[in-house]
């Protein structure tokens, strides 16, 4: 697949720009509810900061300047709680990825309802995709560390978001040792089905794990080049 991956980027970088635009939209969304203390919440943020500068994520977002990746990061909770924390950017240069990375990690939490609405979530995510129809694929990611149990049902939102067509994955997030003990991998495992049943959508969607937000960073990482090297061979179909 890496393989795949460079041959196409070299060949997106021969079209030349006629041919510039969007390639992809990425809009990721964080869980913030009520089972997201302070430390996990900073975690989550500094992990996805650190994600987006490693350095295959950072060869894979800048392949193709031309054909640039737009990201989005927003957060949620209850059906009425979604928090833009950055708007739509292209990811042009290291200098654009740096100031992503750097306005996410300085990011102050807010308070937030307690309540996990994936579906408000996933509708949410669709309506920011919705600003990009010009990008080649569009694609939501939901980061989760528990079911729905408020607002729209995932599935009933993943229906209603069939003439939008964008991809969903999930990246779910285990418990903590000091919450879980031995029984966390169980855990993550039945969260994980959840998500494949009702929250992700598209052919080629998929469900990344983290076991606890330690690994969030780590899970993170392989998210974002699993869907950019996807994203670098479909272009060319």
């Amino acid at each position: 697949m890496r393989r795949l991956f460079y041959v196409a980027a070299a060949l997106l970088a021969l079209m030349g720009p006629a041919h510039a635009g969007c390639r992809q939209a990425l809009a990721l969304g964080l869980d913030v509810s009520g089972s997201v203390d302070d430390r996990e919440y900073a975690l989550q943020l500094q992990g996805l900061a650190r994600a987006l500068t490693d350095p295959d994520v950072v060869t894979a977002l800048l392949s193709t300047p031309e054909t640039s990746v737009e990201i989005a990061v927003f957060e949620w909770s209850g059906p009425d709680y979604q928090r833009l924390l950055a708007d739509w950017r292209a990811i042009d240069s290291r200098a654009a990825l740096d100031d992503l990375a750097n306005r996410l990690a300085s990011v102050a939490r807010r308070p937030a309802p307690p309540e996990t609405a994936i579906g408000s979530a996933m509708l949410h995510g669709a309506a920011l995709l919705d600003q990009r129809a010009h990008c080649w694929k569009r694609t939501l990611d939901l980061s989760g560390d528990g079911k729905n149990n408020s607002g729209p049902r995932p599935n009933d939102a993943r229906d209603a978001l069939v003439g939008v067509s964008p991809t969903v994955n999930g990246l779910v997030i285990g418990s903590e040792p000091r919450h879980a003990g031995d029984t966390r991998e169980e855990a993550l495992g039945e969260l994980s089905a959840y998500f494949r049943a009702y929250v992700i959508r598209g052919d080629d969607a998929f469900v990344e794990t983290a076991l606890g937000f330690e690994d969030y960073e780590a899970a993170m990482v392989r998210k974002l080049k699993r869907e950019l090297e996807v994203m670098a061979v479909s272009s060319l179909r």
